[in-house]
């Protein structure tokens, strides 16, 4: 049987990214999809992603192509871990650097111990509000795309399963935790409830996902080396 170039991403591929900074996790699916279609000359192919990074985070993002596609239900299921720096004493309206700050607040009386203790009552299951600059969807739109508008709504809060919240270290203002949990979780909500926690404010400001399931940042493809790599 003819060997059709591409035949493998149709079949079904399962890729492990490290998405760069910046890039939706749209972008790097419609990327992929674009070069692997131009250089295969495939008419059809279908490319998705099994769990949202926001732009502002890197690290590990599964893809799927082809008949693959049919699994990401069951790959973004998986336990997530992620490396994570929150910034102490500010707010702002999508609890990361992607909006301007809008609200500062002391942090001077914070100490390590408090945050270690903070974070040690953050870990089980929790009812977890998303934010408002999210793609959670109400009467079937984006959350962000109604808060761009300038529709704010307080969204519905979220059962959501954290495992393990590590604290690796304080440089005031910023705190340095690796987190492992459930999906749906979002690690910007529990940046802004360790503020709270602390009679304070608080915000990502990086964020790096490590594992998605079995799957690690260890082994992850770079994307321009990969499209260099395609033959």
């Amino acid at each position: 049987m003819e060997n059709i170039p591409g035949q493998e991403y149709l079949d079904g591929q399962i890729l492990v990214f490290d998405k760069p900074y910046g890039w939706t996790s749209f972008f790097l699916v419609k990327k992929l999809r674009g070069v692997l279609q131009r250089k295969y000359h495939l008419k059809k192919l279908k490319v998705g992603h099994a769990g949202t990074l926001d732009p502002l985070a890197t690290g590990l993002m599964i893809i799927a192509t082809g008949k693959a596609t049919k699994r990401i239900d069951e790959l973004q299921a998986g336990e997530k871990e992620y490396l994570a720096t929150i910034r102490l004493g500010a707010t702002t309206p999508g609890f990361d650097l992607e909006k301007e700050i809008d609200e500062v607040f002391p942090f001077g009386h914070i100490s390590s111990e408090m945050i270690s203790e903070a974070l040690q009552g953050m870990t089980g299951e929790v009812d977890q509000v998303p934010p408002v600059y999210s793609a959670k969807k109400t009467e079937g739109v984006r959350a962000y795309d109604k808060a761009r508008r300038g529709e704010f709504q307080e969204l519905e809060p979220k059962r959501v399963y954290i495992r393990e919240i590590e604290f690796l270290g304080y440089s005031a203002p910023d705190v340095r935790v690796r987190i492992v949990c459930s999906r749906g979780t979002y690690i910007r909500s529990i940046a802004r409830d360790l503020g709270l926690r602390l009679d304070s404010g608080g915000h990502l400001t990086e964020l790096k996902r490590t594992r998605s399931g079995d799957f690690t940042l260890d082994n992850a493809l770079i994307y321009d080396e990969f499209v260099n790599n395609l033959h």
